[in-house]
C-alpha cells in the first residue's frame, strides 16, 4: 500500500473503526535510519494500534530500524515478504526474500532481539515456480525459528518477473485452502489472511478457519467496509458518514494551520460514499476542488451527500 496508507489515511479509517489494527505503508530500512523519520514515521496517537511496516534484507539494519520504529510508540514492526515490484526486487527484499528462509528467519530473529513489541512477517503463498505447499510449509517452519509467531499470507504467489505489481494483484489465482493448511500445519501459530477479500460475509466467514483478516485495497476504495465488518465484530465504529466527516473537518483544518493541504487528507477520503446515493457528486466535488489554493474543509460539507439530502 506504498503511498496510499499515510498518517492522514491512518486517521481516517481510525475515524471508522476504533479497534483494527492499521498499517503503515512499507518503509525500507534506508529511509527509517538515513531519511526525514519525523515525516516518515510520525503519527497521530488516534491511530493506534498502528504497525510499522518495514523493507529490508539485512539483519542489522533492520534490527536499527526496529528499534527506531518502536521508539516512535508503533505497536508492531512488520516485515514485508511479499511485494514483488521490480524497485523492490532492486533492492533484494520484498517477495523475492521467500527464496532465502534462512536470510527472513535471522531478519527477524533480529528484530524479535531488537524491540520489546511484536514482530510480524507478511508474505506469500510462493514465488514463481516455487509455488507448492511443501515449498510454503518448509519456509514457514523456518521462519518460525527465529520465534516470529504471527504470518499474514496474501494467498496468491508472486512472479517476480513478467507480471506488474497490479497484475500480481490480480492474475495468481487466490488459494486460501493453502492458508487455512498452514493453520492447521502449525497450530501454535497465528495465521492472518489476505487478498481478495471484498465483501463482508465472506471475508467474516473466513475467521472459522484462520485468525485474522487483513484488508488493503479493498477497505481504501470502500472504507465503510470497516465500519460494516467492524459492527458485526462487536468492535467500536463510526455511527455515520457525517460524524466521520465531521471529525475528518476538524482534523484537515489542524492539518492546514500546520502548513499542510487539503488535498493530503481529501484523496483519502474519495470512496467514503462508495455505493450511495450521491457517491459520485462526492468525489467530483472533492476531485476537482481540492488541491485548490486556500480550499479548506468547507469542501467536505458542501460536497456530502447526506446533507445535501436534508
Amino acid at each position: 500500500m506504498m503511498d496510499w496508507t499515510d498518517r492522514h489515511c491512518r486517521y481516517f479509517h481510525r475515524q471508522l473503526n476504533g479497534a483494527a489494527l492499521l498499517y503503515t505503508e512499507m518503509v525500507t530500512t534506508g529511509a527509517v535510519i538515513h531519511g526525514d523519520r519525523d515525516h516518515l514515521l510520525g503519527f497521530d496517537p488516534a491511530e493506534h494500534p498502528v504497525a510499522l511496516q518495514v523493507g529490508g534484507s539485512e539483519p542489522d539494519e533492520l534490527a536499527q530500524a526496529g528499534r527506531i520504529g518502536a521508539g516512535y510508540g508503533y505497536d508492531e514492526i512488520n516485515l514485508n515478504v511479499g511485494c514483488p515490484s521490480e524497485r523492490v526486487q532492486k533492492g533484494s527484499f520484498g517477495a523475492c526474500l521467500m527464496k532465502e528462509p534462512e536470510l527472513v528467519r535471522d531478519c527477524m530473529a533480529a528484530l524479535r532481539e531488537a524491540v520489546d513489541v511484536p514482530v510480524t512477517v507478511k508474505t506469500r503463498i510462493g514465488v514463481d515456480e516455487q509455488d507448492s505447499f511443501h515449498f510454503l510449509q518448509d519456509f514457514v517452519a523456518t521462519v518460525a525459528e527465529s520465534g516470529v509467531r504471527t504470518f499474514i499470507i496474501h494467498a496468491r504467489k508472486a512472479w517476480l518477473k513478467g507480471l506488474s505489481p497490479k497484475q500480481n494483484r490480480e492474475i495468481p489465482p487466490l488459494a486460501y485452502a493453502r492458508v487455512h493448511q498452514l493453520r492447521e500445519a502449525f497450530p501454535g501459530l497465528r495465521f492472518i489472511l489476505n487478498g481478495g477479500l471484498r465483501e463482508v460475509d465472506s471475508a467474516l466467514a473466513e475467521l472459522a478457519h484462520v485468525d485474522g483478516i487483513m484488508l488493503g485495497r479493498a477497505a481504501y476504495q470502500h472504507p465503510w467496509i470497516l465500519v460494516e465488518l467492524g459492527d458485526r465484530l462487536g468492535q467500536p465504529v463510526a455511527d455515520s458518514r457525517s460524524s466521520v466527516i465531521e471529525a475528518m473537518a476538524d482534523y484537515a483544518a489542524d492539518h492546514i494551520a500546520r502548513g499542510g493541504r487539503l488535498q493530503q487528507v481529501a484523496r483519502h477520503m474519495l470512496g467514503l460514499f462508495h455505493g450511495c446515493p450521491g457517491a459520485r457528486r462526492w468525489r467530483q466535488i472533492l476531485s476537482q476542488n481540492m488541491h485548490r489554493p486556500g480550499v479548506g474543509p468547507e469542501l467536505f460539507f458542501h460536497a456530502c451527500p447526506e446533507r445535501a439530502a436534508a
